[in-house]
């Protein structure tokens, strides 16, 4: 099938150059006519002229356009041109000769006004030279940006997809993360066999709910994500019983404006995680705001200094993903002092 369609296509642009160069003829025979009574002879001379022009005009279209001009060696391109001008023009003045002698017989009176004109026969030869060779190199231009704009759209797909699996790769880090620490906790309470156990369960059945279903979405709103935040707070609090006090404040908040899934809970792991217990509590407060496509997101934390601590594998992913999704659109800023912990983030939602 292939091979039949590569030799239609070579019978197709054969006819086509067939048709080409009986037009050139034609317009030979009308270029160097003006003045001359003798249509046949005229006919005759430019029969002469067709297979310099061929020679030439196929000599820069096939090999010096592509393979000089088109690869920027333009010293050769334009020192091999001067040699096919050169070869061509003598072979210019040898058809006007061998038309002299089989046309009018070495009578050069004879011939029509153009015929004699030297300077005018090449104009006309080397006009259809330039003129298919203006084609040839717009067509090689439009293939060329053609094959560019296709290699950028496969490296843009690609740098893509690596993005897609850089993010699903710290999901994963961050999922059986969350799991482990939401797991343990209910670990303790069964051991207990408290009366809160159930509320637990229906809480992380939601916050798993959210993790399978949701999490693998590219955005998702942001009430979702307060829903989950909230989800999580609460299975936070029958953990720390009296000993935390969490301050939750989110106001202002669109139901249009939507974020990447996940993306605020490992601050809220981290609070939790990393926290400190001072005068007998736990203290985290947390703000969510909103003002047109920009999201505002703060919490705190009591913490005490230990600057030899690392940042939770949370926020080292959270950072990497902020970078991804949200480059050069958005402000991170995390410090530490003797007493407290805290981050301050600020998204411009609309980059996505």
């Amino acid at each position: 099938m292939l091979k039949r369609k590569l030799i239609l296509k070579t019978i197709k642009q054969f006819f086509l150059h067939i048709i080409f160069w009986v037009g050139v003829l034609f317009f030979y025979t009308y270029f160097f006519g003006v003045g001359n009574d003798n249509y046949f002879n005229t006919l005759y001379f430019s029969l002469f002229l067709m297979p310099v022009t061929i020679a030439t005009t196929y000599t820069f279209i096939y090999k010096l356009i592509p393979a000089y001009l088109m690869t920027k060696r333009y010293f050769r391109f334009g020192l091999y041109s001067i040699y096919a001008l050169i070869i061509s023009a003598y072979a210019i003045f040898i058809s006007i000769s061998l038309s002299i002698l089989y046309l009018s017989h070495f009578e050069y009176t004879a011939m029509g006004p153009m015929d004699r004109n030297v300077i005018f026969v090449m104009t006309g030869v080397y006009l259809v030279t330039i003129i298919v060779s203006a084609f040839k190199l717009s067509k090689l231009n439009l293939k060329n940006t053609s094959r560019t704009n296709t290699l950028e759209k496969k490296i843009l797909e690609t740098q893509l997809k690596l993005k897609e699996q850089e993010l699903n790769y710290l999901k994963m880090q961050i999922h059986p993360h969350f799991l482990f620490n939401t797991l343990n906790t209910m670990y303790g309470f069964a051991i207990k066999k408290a009366d809160e156990t159930p509320e637990m369960i229906l809480k992380l059945s939601n916050l798993l709910d959210y993790l399978l279903y949701q999490a693998d979405k590219p955005f998702v709103s942001l009430t979702e994500e307060i829903n989950h935040l909230k989800d999580y707070i609460a299975l936070e609090q029958l953990r720390f019983s009296d000993t935390l006090k969490v301050t939750f404040n989110y106001e202002g908040i669109s139901d249009t404006l939507k974020i990447a899934p996940m993306l605020l809970i490992p601050f809220v792991e981290n609070s939790f995680k990393h926290g400190t217990i001072k005068n007998g509590m736990l203290q985290i407060d947390i703000n969510i705001g909103c003002e047109k496509e920009k999201l505002f997101f703060f919490i705190k934390n009591t913490s005490q200094n230990n600057s030899n601590e690392r940042l939770g594998i949370g926020l080292e992913n959270i950072k990497k993903r902020l970078e991804i999704l949200y480059k050069n659109n958005y402000s991170l800023d995390i410090t530490r002092d003797n007493s407290h912990f805290q981050v301050k983030l600020e998204i411009h939602t609309n980059s996505h």
